[in-house]
C-alpha cells in the first residue's frame, strides 16, 4: 500500500464485460507475454481433496499467494 501512496498510483475496479471488445487482443498479447516470461503468475497447489477445507480456510485468511488450486488427481498425460 505504501507504494500505491508514494507513487500516486490509482486502483480502479472494473467489470470484465466493459472491455469485451478487447478480449481477443488481450488473450493474444497476454499469451505472448507469458511465453516470453514477461508476465508471471503464482499458484498455490494443494494436493488431495481431503486437504481442500484447510486450503479454503487459508484462502479466506489470506495465507495463500496467487491462485489456489486443489489437485485431486495427477496428470495422466
Amino acid at each position: 500500500m505504501r507504494t500505491v501512496l508514494t507513487k500516486s498510483l490509482q486502483i480502479r475496479g472494473f467489470i470484465q464485460r466493459e472491455f469485451a471488445s478487447q478480449r481477443d487482443r488481450f488473450y493474444n498479447e497476454a499469451s505472448e507475454w507469458l511465453a516470453r516470461g514477461q508476465l508471471r503468475y503464482r499458484e498455490d497447489i494443494v494436493d488431495g481433496l481431503e486437504n481442500a477445507p484447510e486450503a479454503f480456510i487459508g484462502l479466506l485468511q489470506g495465507r495463500n499467494f496467487g491462485k489456489l488450486v486443489i489437485r485431486v488427481a495427477s496428470d495422466a498425460a
